[in-house]
C-alpha cells in the first residue's frame, strides 16, 4: 500500500491532507473549550449549533462552490482555500461573542466544503492506475481514522504546557503547511467542459447521481453508513458514562476501537478489491452494520460494546473506502469535480438526517429503540443499493454517429454500415453519452 507514496505529487498531497486533518482536530478541541467559556454553561447548545452550521455548509456550499470554480487552476484554488482556513483559525482566539464564532465557523466550513471535493477529484488524475488509486483511498481512510485518535492525544499534551487558545496556532500552522505542500507540486487542471449555465453546473453532480445506476446505489449506501455510524458517534458518551457509569477515558477507548476496526478494514481492502468487485464488498459492509446494530440490543457490558464498536468500524470502512472508485468510473474527468462535490454534499446530507435521529431517540425513547431503528434504516439503505445497482453491470453497446474516426473515444471501435462507430463500455454519463 505504501508504494503509492513513491509518487511525489501524491506524497505531497497526502501529507497535506494529514497535516490539515491534525490542525482541524486541534481546532475541534479548542472550539469545545472555548464554547464552554463563551456559553456560560450552555456549551452543548453552542457546539450542537456549530455542528449544524458545519453540516449545512457542507451540504449547500460544496456543489455551488464547485460550479463557480471548476474551471480554475486546482493548485491556486486549493492553496487559496487553505490560506482562508488559516486566516479564520487565526481569528477564532479573539472571538468574544457566540455569534462571532458562528460566522467564523461557517466561513471555515464553507472553505472546507470547497476544498475537500476539489482535493478528492484531483487524486484520480494524479494516480491513473486503478490499484494505485485504491491504495490511495485506503491511506486516506487511515488518515481520517488516525486523526480521530491522534488529535485528542496531541491536544492533551499541548494543553499541559499552553492555553487552549494556543491550539488554534497549531491549526494555522497545519493549514499553511498544507498550502506549502500543495504549492510544491504540479497538479493537473480540470479538463474544460462544454459551456453550461450556473444552474446546470451546480446540479450536474446531483443529476449524475440520479441517472447512473451504481451512483444511485452509492447514494443509498451513504444513508446506510450514516445510520450505522451515527450510533457510535452520537451515543458512545451516553452509553459509557450514563449506562455503564464509566469515565471519559473509557469513552476514548470505545471510540478508538471504532477507529481501529475501520483501519483494519482499510488495510485489508487493497488486496481484497483485486479479487472481489466493489459492490459485494460494500453490500457486505452494510450487512455487517445491520448485524452489529441488532447485536447491540443484546450487549450488556462495556467491553462487549467496545468489541461491537470495532465491528461497526470494519463495516463502516468497507462501505466508505471504495466509494472513490465508484465515482471515478462513473463520469468523464471533466465531470469529476462536480461528482465528488455531489458525493460530499449528499453524504453529509445523510449524516444531517441520522445525527439528530440518533441523539433524539436515545434521549427521549431508549437506546434499545435507537439500535433497532438505526439497524432498520441501515437495512433499507442496503436493500435500496442492491436494487438500484445491478449485480452484473453489462457493458453498454452503442453507436457514435457524430464522432470522427480519429476521435480517441472510438479508437478500436467497429464502423457500421449506416455510419458511425460501435463499441461498448461500462455505463457512464458525460457529454459524449447523454442517455
Amino acid at each position: 500500500m505504501l508504494a503509492v507514496l513513491k509518487n511525489r505529487t501524491y506524497r505531497h498531497l497526502f501529507l497535506a491532507q494529514v497535516i490539515a486533518l491534525l490542525g482541524t482536530g486541534l481546532a475541534t478541541v479548542a472550539l469545545g473549550l472555548q464554547a464552554y467559556q463563551l456559553a456560560d454553561g450552555n456549551a452543548g447548545a453552542v457546539l450542537g449549533t456549530a455542528l449544524a452550521i458545519k453540516m449545512i455548509a457542507y451540504v449547500v456550499v460544496a456543489p455551488i462552490a464547485t460550479a463557480f470554480t471548476e474551471q480554475l487552476p486546482r493548485r491556486a484554488m486549493l492553496v487559496s482555500l487553505d490560506v482562508i482556513r488559516a486566516a479564520v483559525a487565526l481569528c477564532l482566539p479573539f472571538v468574544t461573542g457566540v455569534w462571532q464564532a458562528y460566522v467564523l465557523i461557517f466561513v471555515l466550513q464553507a472553505a472546507s466544503a470547497a476544498f475537500t471535493p476539489t482535493f478528492q477529484a484531483t487524486i484520480p488524475d494524479v494516480l491513473r492506475d486503478e490499484d494505485d488509486y485504491t491504495n490511495a483511498l485506503s491511506l486516506s481512510r487511515l488518515a481520517y481514522d488516525l486523526e480521530k485518535v491522534c488529535s485528542p492525544l496531541l491536544a492533551a499534551v499541548l494543553l499541559a504546557v499552553m492555553s487552549y487558545h494556543d491550539l488554534y496556532l497549531g491549526t494555522v500552522v497545519g493549514f499553511l503547511a498544507s498550502a506549502s505542500l500543495v504549492v510544491s507540486v504540479f497538479l493537473p487542471d480540470p479538463k474544460p467542459s462544454e459551456p453550461r449555465s450556473i444552474f446546470e453546473r451546480t446540479t450536474r453532480g446531483i443529476r449524475l447521481f440520479l441517472t447512473v445506476p451504481r451512483l444511485r446505489g452509492l447514494l443509498a449506501l451513504n444513508l446506510a453508513v450514516a445510520a450505522g455510524g451515527s450510533m457510535v458517534l452520537v451515543n458512545t458518551v451516553v452509553l459509557v458514562q450514563g449506562t455503564y457509569g464509566l469515565g471519559e477515558r473509557f469513552t476514548a477507548i470505545a471510540l478508538a476501537a471504532f477507529g481501529l476496526g475501520s483501519m483494519i478494514a482499510a488495510l485489508s481492502l487493497p488486496r481484497l478489491l483485486k479479487t472481489v468487485q466493489d459492490r459485494p464488498v460494500m453490500l457486505a459492509g452494510t450487512a455487517l452494520l445491520v448485524v452489529a446494530l441488532l447485536t447491540g440490543l443484546l450487549v450488556t457490558s462495556y467491553w462487549g460494546m467496545v468489541a461491537l464498536w470495532a465491528v461497526i468500524g470494519v463495516g463502516y470502512s468497507l462501505v466508505l473506502t471504495p466509494s472513490g472508485r465508484i465515482l471515478r468510473r462513473s463520469a468523464a474527468p471533466e465531470d469529476r469535480p462536480a461528482l465528488f462535490a455531489a458525493q460530499f454534499a449528499l453524504s453529509h446530507g445523510c449524516w444531517l438526517i441520522t445525527y439528530p435521529l440518533a441523539g433524539w431517540m436515545g434521549a427521549t425513547i431508549s437506546l434499545s429503540a435507537t439500535y433497532g431503528f438505526l439497524a432498520a434504516l441501515t437495512a433499507v439503505g442496503a436493500v435500496a443499493a442492491a436494487r438500484f445497482w445491478p449485480s452484473v453491470e453489462q457493458n453498454d453497446s452503442h453507436v457514435h454517429m457524430d464522432l470522427e474516426a480519429s476521435h480517441p473515444h472510438v479508437a478500436g471501435a467497429t464502423s457500421v454500415a449506416t455510419g458511425g462507430y460501435r463499441h461498448s463500455h461500462a455505463s457512464v454519463k458525460d457529454r459524449l453519452h447523454q442517455h
